[in-house]
């Protein structure tokens, strides 16, 4: 079929909508057959009853409106818990499809010259986010697994939308008229009377209508606790997700998967045939409804918003909308990294570009997955990836046009921090948080100290933290949820670059000899923590006296209570080295008058650098979380200078999602 573009896609999508409109308005009561099925086949007090339960159900004050009626749609190809599941996951390539062109679109305007089209755009990316965590909220609740770092997520651009029509095509385009025009194909409400289509549709909302049919089908064959099997810890839940004024809802059985397929298709489409809005507060301007995505760029096209009393058939007759089309940057349409010499400038950017936005991909995958507080960190690193779009924009690629972000998968190992593939391990972040896998016990430690001189004692464990499966815990120093990262780093631009010595500790080492005992040392690493000072004088001098057993076996313990390893020890010089007994964990460091310090990592738990380069696997080395240290990732006491505490307030995981004007 052939696909209407601008001024042709909107008069023959209105012409359908006036038609049925038309038919629907008829008071002829014989007409009421030539009306499609759904429209007239549910008995309107069914309707109600099924509201006050869902109502009951979600203990929610506006329960979701019935867009058509799924038990008159023919019986779907979705037949089987394994074909729901499927379709889940195509859901969520379907959401994750559209993010690309509008983030083109978004980062190619100038917020100065463009405030109203970036309001637009940027209020739709955030509810396709919504979207993309409900679809994957969804699919855990049926017990599936959301899959978003996998290369088929990122086709070549042009690409159709996952499983539709060739009409649903999607390119990586600035703002102008052929974006709208491919944003309006993307959010064409579907026309009155459409079926559901679980593959090949036209609109977003056949695909969801098919969804729901299947949805519907099993749990009346099988029952709900056989469909929703999921676990309701792995659903994100309105507290990791705070960006729109959309709502954020925990699947857990049919009446809230119905809520959100109700949401995800009200804000495209509108809550009604023949409605503009979408049920929901405008997030910009709360005293305003919120116009559903389809209609928010009919007003761009058309210069005005839409206002209470306008139809889809009268168009927007409110105030004015400004469109400066020359406050765009003319960003080459369908960039590629072939497009450019390896090393040259563009292709390095766009390499580095692609490298953040497969990071991003990662941590949506491992916080759909079981990790929610990592979408904050997922929301953080979209402000890198901001200003890596928008230098890509402002560099002149010869052709009269300027470079673009291409949105090519890197995989995982080849993403610089992303090295290493033992079990348990920390990652750290390119200037983001320490990335925790393999459940790594997180505990508080204390440090005792003497009453009389202060004088560093011993280590008192604390009360163990709970975790997530991945973790990531706070570089920047910043947080409102230490010692877990909330996503600030990516606000304030932390600088995380990493300076640590990487050679060997054999080879930083200061050897000093005592009486059957051989202190090693190496100062860079030295946090400060003065167990090696001793009551009365440091470790360097007590090793003349380690012919007294007493001595010596104080030098032990001091060695052994460091948490950085700075020293460490040998019976004789060259000797193996002694290590303490340490497990596996993370320990989050407090030493005296409530001073927050360092991070220590012991039992081998290998920590791999943001910028690939090796670091030893030590069995306990010091991680620095007051975002000071000179010799980033490791600790080097700077904590002390500037009287680092771990106040905070607030929730985790409320940053604002970048995307919008500030952002």
């Amino acid at each position: 079929m052939s696909t209407p573009t601008g001024d042709e896609f909107e008069i023959e999508f209105e012409a359908e909508v006036e038609a049925e409109l038309d038919l629907a308005e008829s008071s002829d009561p014989g007409r009421a057959a030539e009306l499609p099925a759904e429209e007239w086949l549910f008995d309107p007090a069914d309707v109600e009853r099924e509201e006050v339960e869902l109502r009951n159900l979600l203990g929610a004050a506006r329960v979701p409106g019935r867009r058509r009626d799924t038990a008159a749609v023919p019986p779907p190809r979705i037949a089987t818990i394994g074909d729901l599941r499927e379709h889940l996951q195509w859901a969520v390539e379907l959401e994750h499809a559209t993010l690309p062109p509008y983030l083109c679109a978004l980062y190619s305007l100038d917020p100065e010259r463009n405030p109203e089209a970036v309001e637009a755009v940027a209020g739709v990316f955030i509810e396709e986010m919504l979207h993309l965590t409900l679809a994957a909220n969804l699919l855990n609740a049926v017990g599936g697994s959301p899959r978003l770092d996998a290369p088929e997520l990122l086709p070549p651009h042009p690409r159709r939308l996952p499983h539709a029509a060739p009409s649903l095509e999607l390119s990586l385009l600035p703002f102008g008229d052929e974006a709208l025009d491919m944003f309006l194909r993307l959010e064409r409400p579907a026309p009155p009377g459409a079926p559901a289509e679980d593959t090949g549709y036209e609109t977003i909302g056949q695909f969801y209508d098919a969804i729901e049919a299947g949805l519907r089908g099993l749990c009346a064959r099988l029952g709900e606790a056989e469909i929703f099997t999921g676990d309701p810890a792995r659903q994100i839940g309105a507290a990791h997700f705070q960006h729109t004024a959309g709502r954020m809802i925990a699947v857990t059985g049919l009446a809230s998967a119905l809520a959100a397929l109700e949401e995800i298709v009200e804000e495209g489409e509108g809550t009604s045939r023949g409605a503009v809005w979408d049920g929901d507060p405008d997030v910009h301007h709360p005293d305003r409804d919120e116009v559903a995505h389809y209609y928010r760029f009919q007003e761009l096209r058309a210069g005005r918003r839409y206002r209470r009393g306008d139809t889809p058939r009268s168009g927007p007759t409110g105030e004015p909308v400004g469109v400066d089309f020359g406050g765009v940057l003319p960003m080459r349409p369908n960039p590629r990294i072939a497009d450019h010499a390896p090393g040259s400038a563009i292709r390095t950017a766009q390499e580095e570009f692609n490298r953040t936005y497969c990071t991003l991909l990662h941590l949506l995958e491992q916080a759909f997955n079981g990790s929610p507080r990592l979408l904050a960190v997922a929301v953080a690193t979209m402000y890198k990836l901001k200003a890596q779009a928008q230098a890509l924009m402002r560099m002149p690629d010869g052709e009269g046009t300027t470079a673009g972000p291409t949105f090519e998968y890197v995989p995982l190992q080849e993403r610089g921090w992303s090295i290493g593939d033992e079990p348990q391990r920390v990652n750290v972040l390119p200037d983001g948080p320490y990335l925790v896998y393999g459940g790594v016990p997180l505990r508080r430690k204390r440090k005792i100290v003497s009453s009389d001189n202060n004088a560093a004692l011993t280590w008192q464990t604390g009360d163990a933290l709970p975790t997530e499966p991945v973790y990531a815990l706070c570089r920047c120093g910043h947080s409102r949820s230490k010692p877990f990262c909330d996503g600030t780093h990516g606000r304030i631009g932390f600088d995380g670059t990493e300076t640590a010595d990487v050679r060997p500790y054999k080879e930083l080492q200061h050897v000093h000899d005592g009486v059957d005992i051989s202190a090693q040392r190496v100062g860079e690493l030295c946090i400060h923590a003065a167990f090696c000072i001793g009551r009365t004088r440091p470790i360097a001098e007590m090793l003349a006296e380690t012919g007294d057993s007493d001595v010596r076996s104080n030098v032990m313990g001091r060695i052994d209570h460091c948490p950085s390893g700075s020293y460490s020890y040998a019976l004789r010089r060259g000797g193996e080295t002694i290590e303490p007994d340490l497990p596996p964990a993370i320990s989050v460091l407090e030493e005296e008058d409530g001073l927050a310090s360092a991070l220590w990592v012991t039992g081998g738990v290998p920590v791999h650098r943001a910028d690939g380069r090796p670091l030893e696997t030590r069995n306990r080395m010091t991680l620095c979380r007051c975002g000071h240290s000179s010799g980033k990732p490791l600790c080097d006491g700077t904590h002390r200078k500037i009287d680092f505490r771990e106040e905070a307030s607030g929730p985790a995981g409320t940053a604002p999602l970048a995307g919008r004007g500030d952002a």
